[in-house]
């Protein structure tokens, strides 16, 4: 179900006890990087769970993405790069993701709305 909506402040506390001098705040920095690791996670759910998931796997050893098609642009980053968090994240967001027959992509949305366009 996301996040509460105090989550930053209590990030905040919380680092403050563990880091006392990094003086690191919940705005700008933490929210840029819980945005990071949403958009990262996002792009491996899709890998694995999207509708053109063939070829793509997960290797729970090493917390990675497993490409039999190098060629596949959302890969490049995550190919030699471990993920750890995602089995957390995935908890955290999936439940807010559309999935059955209405679900779209990024792609679906922008062709229905070329195709609108050009019915106007």
């Amino acid at each position: 179900m996301g996040f509460k909506a105090s989550y930053l402040n209590e990030l905040e506390r919380m680092l403050e006890k563990v880091l006392p001098h990094a003086m690191l705040k919940a705005k700008p920095k933490l929210e840029s990087r819980i945005r990071t690791l949403k958009r990262d996670w996002t792009i491996v759910y899709d890998m694995l769970s999207g509708k053109d998931n063939s070829g793509f796997g997960w290797n729970e050893h090493r917390q990675m993405v497993v490409v039999e098609d190098v060629s596949h642009k959302a890969t490049g980053q995550f190919r030699h790069r471990s993920f750890p968090y995602y089995d957390q994240l995935t908890s955290i967001y999936a439940k807010d993701r559309a999935n059955g027959k209405d679900a779209q992509t990024i792609a679906d949305i922008v062709e229905e709305i070329d195709s609108e366009d050009i019915a106007i």
